[in-house]
């Protein structure tokens, strides 16, 4: 049996990661996860009586409860984050701790455990705003808010591990994941909760912030993919080719719910800084044989009736 153990398996693409990996007959999955606002037992539920799962709840900045989690994994999924850049402007330290030195504290751990593989997950965001073209895996660093900047600091205590350690981390970094179970704090959850509420929809500045779209169950397979085909030491970008103004995603969302979209958006006042474009180039990943190839078109509709069917869990 080959353990895995998935870091902040509970939440949104945490939970979809697992699911991936627990196809898999000859393999354990531990999920670890410390079970804040934006993980779920729901999302994993199905899965914990299978003798092959077990769920420990803890923090990954606490190392006892990493060592606990870590003793005996083969490999080690790193996908717990503090992950919402709104958040990061009001509590930036509570990022720091959680993306930093959480991270720090598992590579230590894997490292004295003998972890033989430690998936590192990062974002797009790294790269800061790319107006034009696209940043591929050697593009510079240069993040642009709290969060994307705590995400490079925990790449950089990473690379210093290969480098020190010769430990054996693959580096990835996705763009913009979408799907069922995200939490409503952002664009797609949120657009369709306010709208099953009768709400409003806030939109940040003029709404044309460009963004890509990568469907969960496509980035848990290609992650899954990665952790047994990517190159050691290595990154990966995980991208895809569609690309979308934030109001042109709502147009979307109001189409398939059928309401009009200027009865519903209500825009509000910037963030500090707010990239306009992010943009990757995953062809080192489509030569190693994987290629996201679904469309948000037809993924949308699903999505929103997954929401009207589960819409109760994020009512207050």
């Amino acid at each position: 049996m080959t353990k895995v153990v998935i870091t902040g398996g509970a939440g949104f693409i945490g939970s979809h990661i697992v699911d991936r990996f627990v196809m898999d007959a000859d393999t354990e999955v531990t999920i670890f996860d410390k079970m804040t606002y934006a993980a779920d037992y729901r999302n994993i539920a199905s899965h914990i009586e299978n003798n092959r799962v077990a769920l420990i709840v803890g923090d990954i900045c606490d190392e006892v409860a990493v060592w606990k989690a870590l003793e005996g994994a083969d490999i080690v999924i790193h996908a717990a984050a503090e992950s919402h850049v709104d958040h990061s402007f009001n509590n930036s330290a509570l990022f720091t701790k959680t993306n930093v030195l959480g991270t720090h504290t598992l590579l230590e751990a894997a490292r004295q455990l003998n972890v033989r593989r430690f998936v590192q997950i990062s974002t797009d965001e790294v790269y800061g705003e790319v107006l034009s073209g696209e940043a591929d895996e050697d593009y510079p660093l240069s993040p642009t808010n709290p969060y994307s900047a705590s995400k490079a600091a925990a790449e950089m205590i990473a690379c210093g591990y290969i480098t020190s350690f010769r430990m054996p981390i693959v580096m990835i970094r996705a763009n913009n994941v979408y799907g069922i179970r995200q939490f409503p704090e952002k664009l797609i959850p949120r657009s369709i909760i306010e709208i099953i509420k009768g709400g409003y929809i806030p939109v940040h500045g003029s709404g044309r912030n460009r963004r890509h779209y990568l469907l969960a169950q496509e980035a848990a397979e290609a992650i899954y993919f990665i952790a047994y085909h990517g190159v050691t030491f290595e990154t990966y970008n995980i991208g895809s080719v569609e690309e979308f103004e934030n109001i042109d995603v709502i147009g979307k969302i109001c189409r398939v719910m059928d309401i009009n979209v200027d009865d519903v958006v209500k825009f509000v006042e910037d963030r500090p800084f707010n990239d306009r474009r992010y943009a990757i180039n995953a062809q080192k990943l489509e030569k190693l044989g994987f290629q996201p190839s679904v469309t948000f078109d037809v993924e949308l509709p699903k999505i929103i009736d997954w929401y009207r069917l589960n819409s109760e869990r994020y009512f207050n």
